[in-house]
């Protein structure tokens, strides 16, 4: 039975790699909002916090409303970084 964890890792992560390819923009723009998280100081997050979203980001929300596999794969990419984020920042 302690083997069975260990089976899991490699499905999990040619899962990942199958819904980055299957959503070139949705990983696209989750690579640019880790990097943005990544990048910014906590006073940065708190400033852009107010503010409307590009375009291109009120459309891709608007594809995973359509699309919960697409979503899914979204959150499960930035859910990590965003969340150390949000750790750092106190926020969390």
């Amino acid at each position: 039975m302690i083997r069975r964890p260990f089976a899991l890792v490699p499905a999990l992560f040619f899962a990942g790699v199958a819904a980055a390819q299957q959503y070139p923009l949705m990983d696209m723009i989750a690579d640019r909002v880790i990097q943005r998280y990544r990048q910014a100081s906590c006073e940065q997050l708190w400033e852009r916090r107010g503010k409307p979203k590009p375009e291109e980001e009120r459309n891709l929300i608007q594809m995973m409303h359509d699309e919960p596999q697409m979503r899914t794969a979204f959150i499960n990419k930035i859910a990590a970084p965003v969340a150390n984020k949000m750790f750092e920042c106190g926020t969390a």
